[in-house]
């Protein structure tokens, strides 16, 4: 009497699909550099310049150039992922990727973000800039709070003066307008 033999039944195609792109997932950089590539290279392209070019390197030069690199890099890139390169993790990187993500700290950094985003115009850079340099340590678990809005303070006034008085780059002032 024979019995029927169970044959492993093979891996269904989305199973290998999967494999293939999780061993080659690289690929989705090469994409982004070409699709960056495309749309400085487009953006390039279609420039309008109204200025008179003196000299070989015109305004179009730089991005045309960056454009093309990246296509380059992009192309370079995918020939090597194809080919069986694989970037080599970090060694200095001290992440556990077992862990899962610390949302709470991401979302108090988005909300500090978005509040200096929101504070910038009404309050001025140095306000709103100091509320973002301290809650920005405060979510990355900085509980000095005797130190720690001071320092905040100083950077904010600091980088304010620089590019508002130094490199002549304004940002808005708030109440400090006519002090500074």
């Amino acid at each position: 009497m024979t019995t029927p033999t169970t044959e492993a039944s093979p891996t269904p195609p989305t199973d290998e699909r999967r494999s293939w792109l999780r061993d080659h997932s690289e690929l989705g950089v090469c994409v982004l550099l070409l699709a960056l590539g495309a749309l400085v290279l487009g953006d390039a392209l279609t420039m309008d310049v109204e200025i008179t070019q003196r000299g070989p390197v015109g305004p179009k030069t730089v991005p045309i150039v960056v454009g093309i690199g990246l296509l380059v890099i992009a192309a370079l890139l995918a020939v090597d992922v194809l080919r069986g390169g694989r970037g080599e993790a970090e060694g200095g990187e001290d992440v556990d990727l077992s862990e899962p993500a610390d949302w709470r700290t991401v979302l108090l950094l988005a909300g500090v973000f978005l509040g200096a985003a929101v504070l910038i115009e009404p309050a001025g850079f140095p306000v709103a800039g100091a509320l973002l340099f301290w809650g920005a340590a405060f979510a990355l678990g900085s509980r000095r709070f005797d130190r720690d809005p001071l320092i905040a303070a100083v950077l904010s006034l600091f980088t304010y003066v620089i590019f508002n008085n130094l490199l002549g780059v304004p940002l808005p002032g708030g109440p400090l307008m006519g002090v500074l």
